[in-house]
């Protein structure tokens, strides 16, 4: 008995990540509140390590602006 290799390609799982600028942009946004709340619990606690969670989230919230708006105009100029 030999094992013969299957012919027929294996089905594509299918992905979940969002696609695109809008996926992004709610990647972006998670992050970002992730962040808020990391400066919050560091400030808490007494950590000065706060200050790069908050830098961390204006970076992040930049970046979510970005790829909404870059997703609107997409959309936009898109024709349907």
């Amino acid at each position: 008995m030999s094992a013969e290799p299957s012919s027929s390609p294996a089905p594509a799982a299918p992905s979940r990540a969002p696609r695109g600028p809008r996926g992004l942009a709610l990647y972006a946004l998670i992050v970002c509140v992730l962040a808020v709340v990391a400066a919050v619990v560091s400030f808490l606690h007494g950590s000065w390590l706060g200050v790069v969670w908050i830098l961390l989230a204006g970076l992040t919230s930049n970046m979510a602006w970005y790829y909404l708006k870059k997703s609107r105009i997409a959309r936009l100029s898109s024709p349907e």
